[in-house]
């Protein structure tokens, strides 16, 4: 048929797909994927064909997936979240030109800011700003200034890849250059391993998640000035007027 997919899982559970991802599995021959993100779904679809490269390989990814499209299969690219957001969609967009006659269509997923909000309580009520802190292909002192800025607009910050093995402090540096302008009492929020096994989360102080390890399963959330803890939960109020 001559179709590419570039599917959006959402955060990782089965139930946490959306319908039309899950019909657009159901209509390809070939699943396409990080091995991570290919081991997420095997076990509902398992008479598909599977093709997975590893991290950091994602335009050989991509190229596979068309290639494939190209010869005539109907192939589904999956990732994690949705697909537009720090996804697959925008590399599969800039190199189709590539391959005429492949018909691309991006479905949408939960993206880990959503669902992750979803479990800490409500802190996204308000304006919010999405920072990932991997440099690999942002220098950081983009990434910094896009920290100060936000940080010092009042938004409420969602931070993506706070953490890895050779960016240990990354976090601990966003959360210094947000308290440039944000009280140490900042209401912050971790949401872990979402929709999947493990899933956990924390509410804490920004001056606490300054010191606190996390991981690349992690995403945090920092509040604004009016973020506060209702109920053991993180809520940004709207400013709705109530008795």
């Amino acid at each position: 048929m001559n179709k590419l997919y570039v599917v959006g899982l959402g955060p990782g559970s089965f139930d946490g797909m959306t319908q039309k991802a899950h019909a657009a599995i159901l209509a390809s021959d070939v699943i396409v994927g990080y091995t991570v993100y290919i081991d997420l779904i095997r076990a509902h679809f398992p008479d598909k064909e599977y093709r997975s490269t590893p991290m950091r390989k994602e335009v050989d990814r991509v190229r596979l997936a068309l290639e494939l499209a190209a010869s005539g299969k109907t192939v589904a690219m999956v990732c994690s979240g949705d697909a537009g957001v720090y996804g697959m969609s925008g590399l599969t967009e800039e190199l189709l030109s590539e391959y005429p006659g492949v018909a691309l269509e991006t479905v949408p997923g939960v993206s880990a800011v959503l669902s992750g909000a979803a479990i800490l309580g409500a802190p996204l009520m308000h304006d919010f700003a999405v920072i990932s802190l991997s440099d690999l292909l942002t220098p950081w002192e983009k990434i910094e200034k896009r920290l100060l800025a936000a940080a010092e607009a009042d938004f409420v910050i969602c931070l993506y890849n706070p953490s890895s093995h050779k960016r240990r402090d990354y976090l601990k540096r966003a959360c210094e250059l947000v308290l440039r302008f944000a009280s140490p009492k900042t209401v912050c929020g971790i949401a872990r391993n979402i929709g999947r096994e493990g899933e956990e989360t924390r509410v804490l102080t920004l001056e606490e998640l300054k010191d606190t390890e996390v991981d690349m399963f992690s995403t945090v959330f920092i509040g604004n000035s009016e973020t506060k803890v209702i109920n053991g939960r993180m809520v940004t109020p709207r400013g709705y007027l109530y008795e």
